[in-house]
């Protein structure tokens, strides 16, 4: 593990939680067994194993050699000092963070700089670490009944943040975005400031790490269901993977294998039936010309009108 992977609490409070679960599924315990060996309530070995709380590095080492029996003393010391990270979640996120950002997200930002790729759906915008700065304030202007000035602030500086640090990072991500159509016909703030998005998308689109693909209106109908979602992979375990899904109210990390793998099919299967990276430019590109098009014409007809 990389340096910057060890200093993710978040990232390691899954490794320890993990890791926790197989060893007691191989001793064949039951979560109520351990429990009373422990003498814990079940209620916080289930919390534990689900990762809504940490355990501290003393407990860990008791119950991995007292009660799982394991013997491996530089595994056990990986763990325990992944516990210690696990713990530090307090003191590596800025407090203007814990107070304006939802749960979902501030996992997010940790699991982002983890990842070795990324898959995101995306059926109405632009994702926001991809946003040009006029296209933040627009979307976020939408919320001004719910966000304080604080809390805007903050948001659109973790947008701006997140997109340098998904483009330029050295050792980034391998990231796949799947963009509907109909994203692309949606004007956000006016057509000028969209042009510029889409202009921006289009550069970014040839980044050696950036994959960027329009899903057609016609393919995509069944894809839309889903509603935005992101796959990040951890590692190149196939089960070493979140998902992260977002409403207009709400947002979460699901780490259940099962339903991160039914996403990560659903969107391979999509991605294939999408246009290719080139044709998918060229389409955003095309709405680039068009919206330029659209916004010269309305000049003109306004200086006719004036003369």
């Amino acid at each position: 593990m990389s340096v910057a992977r060890d200093d993710l609490p978040a990232v390691s409070r899954r490794r320890v939680r993990l890791a926790l679960r197989a060893a007691r599924e191989r001793t064949g315990l039951s979560q109520s067994e351990v429990a009373k060996k422990l003498g814990w309530s079940l209620s916080k070995v289930q919390r534990i194993e689900l990762g809504e709380v940490t355990i501290s590095p003393t407990d860990l080492r008791a119950v991995l050699v007292d009660i799982y029996q394991l013997t491996d003393e530089a595994l056990i010391t990986e763990l325990v000092e992944q516990a210690r990270v696990a713990r530090r979640e307090r003191y590596w996120t800025a407090p203007e963070h814990r107070d304006h950002l939802p749960p979902g997200l501030l996992q997010l930002l940790q699991f982002e700089q983890a990842a070795t790729s990324i898959r995101e759906y995306q059926s109405t915008l632009v994702p926001g670490h991809l946003q040009t700065s006029a296209v933040v304030d627009a979307t976020l202007a939408w919320f001004d009944r719910m966000l304080s000035d604080d809390a805007r602030r903050v948001l659109r500086d973790v947008r701006l943040t997140r997109r340098e640090r998904m483009i330029t990072r050295p050792g980034g991500p391998d990231y796949l975005l799947l963009l509907d159509e109909s994203a692309l016909w949606r004007v956000v703030g006016d057509p000028a400031i969209t042009a510029d998005q889409f202009e921006y998308l289009a550069e970014v689109a040839q980044r050696p790490n950036m994959h960027i693909r329009v899903l057609p209106m016609d393919n995509g109908t069944l894809m839309g269901t889903f509603g935005a979602f992101v796959v990040l992979d951890l590692s190149d375990q196939p089960d070493d993977a979140v998902l992260y899904r977002e409403t207009y109210l709400h947002d979460e990390i699901v780490e259940d294998a099962g339903e991160v793998a039914y996403h990560r099919d659903v969107f391979d299967r999509f991605w294939r039936r999408a246009l290719d990276e080139e044709a998918s430019r060229t389409l955003v590109l095309a709405r680039v010309f068009d919206l330029r098009a659209r916004i010269a014409r309305t000049l003109g007809q306004d200086q006719g009108k004036e003369s």
